[in-house]
């Protein structure tokens, strides 16, 4: 039994691209809800309390993240073609845009003021697979 087990496993193929399919719907919902703040105002900012320094980095970071990962997933295409530093440059992006998403959805969950860890994971999933989702490309970079 263990051995057909075995068998049938390693007779499916590998997937190496599966990145996309959690790479494209993060970057996708974050350069959406940072365009959808444009253009960026002092009112907009104030109405989750926020400065506008803090309000101006949150709307350029979700586009920016966002952006980061599709860049660094297409220049990760084209370091397959001999150019390591290129390959290097692409993880970092990868992940800057990663922990970039993470502080952004951590800002965001601590904005809502929860009563407890435990209302965030039952009741904000949404929030936490965003963080979560930032947190793999963090982590991982293209090696993912």
């Amino acid at each position: 039994m263990q051995l057909a087990i075995n068998r049938l496993s390693s007779s499916i193929p590998e997937f190496c691209a599966s990145h996309w399919l959690l790479r494209i719907p993060l970057a996708v919902v974050f350069i959406q809800q940072g365009l959808s703040k444009l253009p960026i105002t002092v009112d907009d900012g104030a109405a989750f309390d926020l400065p506008y320094l803090v309000w101006w980095f949150v709307v350029y970071g979700e586009i920016g993240s966002g952006l980061g990962l599709l860049v660094a997933a297409f220049l990760s295409l084209k370091a397959l073609s001999h150019m390591p530093m290129l390959s290097e440059l692409s993880d970092m992006l990868t992940r800057f845009s990663g922990i970039t998403i993470c502080s952004i959805m951590t800002g965001v969950i601590w904005i809502s003021q929860p009563e407890s860890f435990v209302d965030v994971i039952l009741y904000d999933n949404l929030h936490v697979f965003l963080w979560v989702g930032g947190l793999y490309f963090a982590l991982r970079g293209n090696g993912a």
